[in-house]
């Protein structure tokens, strides 16, 4: 990857609607080699997929929550059985496995505060491995960053 593949990577991860032609010139590139260089990017797997970001409120799911989860019984096929459960929760937007004295991050977004009260019925009180979790509601986005910095 050289100066030219991160500058158009940073210029995908601004606005990814941008246009080949526009992206090519920005670069200082013909519309054909930016175009051959982005489907290279995407071939070798640095670029992942291409989404819309959606403003959460606008879109209905306005309210955000990190949610730590302590595990009765660890290892591989514990950890593996409840991030299943977890990924398929509609309103969790993100779930990491982690080192510490948690197990489990969640990053939900929310419609409301009864969401959130079915989703910790299923996931967490009727989910017979979890032995504590722990809810902060976000009350404001100081830094909220999809990019990566080149």
């Amino acid at each position: 990857m050289d100066r030219i593949d991160r500058k158009l990577l940073n210029l995908m991860q601004r606005d990814a609607s941008r246009t080949n032609i526009d992206m090519a010139d920005e670069v200082g590139l013909a519309p054909s080699s930016c175009l051959r260089r982005v489907q290279r990017l995407r071939k070798s797997g640095v670029i992942d997929r291409i989404v819309a970001i959606l403003n959460p409120a606008k879109a209905g799911r306005g309210i955000k929550a990190l949610v730590t989860v302590e595990l009765k019984l660890h290892g591989e096929t514990h950890m593996r059985r409840f991030l299943d459960i977890a990924v398929a929760e509609e309103a969790v937007s993100q779930a990491y496995s982690v080192t510490g004295e948690t197990d489990v991050v969640l990053m939900l977004r929310l419609r409301d505060m009864e969401e959130f009260d079915a989703l910790c019925e299923r996931l967490f009180r009727d989910e017979n491995n979890v032995a504590r979790y722990f809810t902060m509601i976000v009350i404001r986005t100081a830094k909220e960053e999809t990019a990566i910095r080149l």
